[in-house]
């Protein structure tokens, strides 16, 4: 069990966006897309797992420190550094087979995403701002790597959507560390110390609009709405908003946020949107819903 929790399986909620052009494109009935989609979220997971694990082999000494991170299972001793590099070995070689298998573009956009995790695991996380952009520089691979294994163009809303969510996420995950980790903040993570409640605050507030805007935009964008076959995606624009507040009410009210998947997984009130969001969209989208509220262009 240790050497499961050590390749963190609670992360992999974040490959999800895998399948995002899976649902937005119209493929989720078909098989085959599915299953290419299904195997490059699986590549995903199998990689990220072997970056955790290097990247916890790496922090050894600073988790043992730290007041979480300690009962990790390496920082623990329940999974010995060697154990935990021979495990990063196969499942990484695994993850890029699986990857490359589907095609040449998949391939690369894992094996940029590998690269740029070991730069963030050794040295970009050192660097103010750029940890941030680096994290949400993730999800956008994560985004194109499925829209390349199911071979659709990628939707420029999409990125936009992504990245400042990512963004959004990251910077709550900032604001938290240095709220519960308070003076001992920068010992534990040096970047902290360039960081502040206020600043990120700031940063919280300009990318949480920007998310909502960018999102509303792409619900009521003519050529959206021709290539979806619907007009009923705005009307889960109230259900996005009110999921950016629940996130900050979680961040500011309940002091979470460290970690926005286990968010994701223990609180009911982010589940129930995210459930709602997916049954809005999906039956929007491939039911064909008019509600007959934006004018769209002709095909």
């Amino acid at each position: 069990m240790n050497h499961l929790r050590a390749m963190r399986p609670h992360q992999w909620v974040k490959n999800v966006f895998v399948l995002a052009a899976l649902v937005f494109s119209r493929n989720l009935t078909s098989g085959e897309a599915s299953l290419r989609a299904a195997l490059a979220f699986a590549a995903f997971c199998l990689v990220a797992s072997a970056i955790y694990l290097v990247n916890d082999i790496a922090d050894f000494e600073r988790d043992r420190v730290h007041p979480v991170k300690r009962n990790r299972p390496i920082a623990s001793g329940h999974v010995s550094r060697t154990t935990a590099g021979i495990m990063a070995s196969i499942l990484a070689p695994l993850g890029f087979l699986l990857a490359w298998q589907l095609n040449a573009r998949t391939g690369a956009t894992l094996t940029i995403y590998c690269l740029m995790n070991l730069a963030y695991s050794f040295r970009l996380k050192h660097l103010v701002l750029l940890d941030v952009f680096i994290i949400a520089a993730g999800f956008l691979l994560r985004v194109s790597a499925g829209a390349f294994a199911i071979e659709v163009g990628i939707s420029p809303w999409l990125i936009l959507c992504t990245f400042f969510v990512a963004l959004f996420l990251a910077f709550c995950k900032r604001r938290h560390e240095l709220v519960s980790l308070g003076e001992d903040a920068a010992a534990h993570r040096g970047i902290l110390a360039e960081y502040s409640v206020p600043f990120i605050d700031k940063m919280v507030s300009a990318v949480a609009s920007m998310t909502v805007m960018s999102y509303a935009l792409y619900t009521i964008d003519p050529k959206v709405v021709n290539r979806l076959g619907t007009d009923a995606l705005v009307v889960t624009l109230p259900v996005v908003l009110f999921g950016i507040f629940r996130y900050l009410y979680l961040v500011h009210q309940k002091d979470q946020g460290g970690s926005p998947t286990q968010v994701v997984l223990r609180d009911r009130g982010v589940q129930f949107i995210g459930i709602l969001y997916l049954i809005l969209v999906v039956g929007a989208i491939y039911y064909d819903v008019q509600l007959g509220l934006i004018a769209g262009e002709s095909p």
